[in-house]
């Protein structure tokens, strides 16, 4: 366990899969403050913030589920982190295991038509 919260406030532990392509992934463990109703996202913002800001993922809130930026897996389900509440008793947190993969929490989730290498790929095709 990394960077417990302080003592006098209730903790949650959240557990993050971490690593990158072509590397060994590895999970690890933060006890994070908890109150009732804060999501998944509010607990890995409170880890790359106070515990290790080397954490990767990715989020652009403009209101609930309208970016889909955040969207990963949540104890083995995927949904946006934004909405998903964070369990007192402990919560798993990975990536999209269908996307390619590219640093902890952070995958390419742009359809294939909008991504840019393949349209690159495309063009030079044609």
């Amino acid at each position: 366990m990394n960077a417990p919260a302080t003592n006098s406030e209730k903790t949650a532990p959240i557990t993050i899969q971490r690593g990158a392509p072509g590397e060994e992934s590895w999970t690890e463990t933060f006890d994070v403050p908890w109150r009732a109703g804060m999501s998944v996202l509010d607990a890995i913002v409170w880890v790359r913030t106070h515990a290790d800001s080397s954490v990767a993922f990715r989020y652009s809130c403009v209101n609930a589920n309208a970016c889909k930026e955040c969207i990963v897996s949540v104890n083995g389900k995927t949904v946006y982190a934004c909405t998903q509440r964070l369990l007192e008793e402990g919560t798993e947190v990975g990536p999209l295991t269908n996307k390619t993969l590219i640093r902890d929490l952070v995958t390419d989730i742009v359809p294939p038509k909008e991504n840019l290498r393949t349209i690159l790929a495309e063009r030079a095709k044609g």
